[in-house]
């Protein structure tokens, strides 16, 4: 982020599925209907794994994945493999930021309407400080797998799905904002909802849910109610991370956030957990963001949150 069960989820479903129909504000929305299956429940241990490589990957490029640097492109790498493995078209689209070359990765998963697509992205890239596991491995991580579970379930969506992961993120949502103002005015408005990911996994974790669309909201309220998690408006990196470029054109966005710098009150440790007095994240932007640097349970949760949207939106 740039500076400043399986029963649970079936019975959530239905009631996603009738917000749907309740307010119709995602974009170029139609009577809906309860998706076909419950959104999987992902192995948090897969999304660990994903994160082990980019972890060596950072290991290996001087402790970084930062934008124009070799572990960036290696990281790049690692998720296309895994993607055009499980049978999605992949484009990597190139941009110049601070001298240097920089890319996206935009994965298209084959068959739902076209005009009508659903997006769900994290930007890839660290910080130099370090290898930026929470940030921002742990929204990339997420989102890959949850890329893997529409392929291994074979999901047919009624909508179109993408997958993005950005680069350049902490320059200033470089990679987003080439890709946004790249896009005809046709295919701006053909994506109905853009889903952001950006540190997901903080070791003293918040549940935070972005509050820019009623309908994408309300689908991840759902599901935290499910679980008995209470959730909050997410307004620390509030217009400070990939959706901004989307938001901006008119394109409903959503996300999940767990935390950075501000410090947890508590009354938010009464609720949630964790440590009052301390920041959800004390190794934001810094070399300690590692391997070590998670909260599991707030991955696994958050990881799951991510599926079922992308399930119930595609609907």
């Amino acid at each position: 982020m740039k500076l400043s069960v399986s029963g649970r989820a079936a019975a959530a479903a239905v009631v996603a599925a009738t917000t749907l129909l309740a307010t119709g504000s995602l974009a170029g929305a139609a009577p809906a209907t309860p998706a076909v299956a419950a959104a999987p429940d992902l192995p948090v241990a897969n999304v660990k794994a994903h994160l082990s490589q980019l972890q060596s990957i950072a290991t290996a490029n001087g402790g970084n994945r930062a934008h124009g640097r070799t572990g960036y492109r290696a990281s790049l790498d690692y998720v296309k493999a895994k993607l055009d493995a499980a049978g999605f078209t992949t484009t990597i689209q190139q941009f110049t930021s601070s001298s240097r070359t920089g890319y996206n990765l935009i994965a298209d998963w084959p068959g739902g309407d076209t005009t009508r697509v659903v997006m769900a992205g994290s930007h890839l890239d660290s910080v130099t400080a370090g290898p930026g596991i929470n940030d921002n491995g742990s929204g990339s991580a997420a989102v890959l797998e949850t890329a893997l579970a529409v392929s291994r379930a074979g999901l047919q969506p009624t909508r179109h799905l993408r997958f993005a992961w950005w680069g350049a993120e902490e320059l200033g949502m470089v990679g987003s904002r080439y890709y946004v103002n790249n896009l005809s005015s046709a295919n701006r408005s053909r994506i109905s909802a853009y889903l952001n990911f950006d540190m997901i996994g903080s070791p003293n974790p918040g549940y935070f849910v972005y509050d820019d669309d009623p309908t994408i909201e309300q689908t991840f309220k759902t599901y935290f109610s499910g679980l008995g998690v209470p959730t909050e408006i997410e307004t620390e990196g509030d217009g400070r991370s990939d959706h901004a470029p989307f938001k901006n054109v008119g394109i409903p966005v959503g996300g999940l956030f767990s935390g950075a710098d501000y410090v947890k009150t508590s009354a938010q440790a009464a609720k949630w957990g964790g440590t009052a007095g301390q920041p959800f994240d004390r190794c934001y932007h810094s070399s300690c963001d590692t391997i070590a640097n998670l909260n599991d349970t707030a991955l696994d949760r958050n990881a799951d949150a991510l599926a079922y949207a992308v399930w119930t939106l595609s609907s």
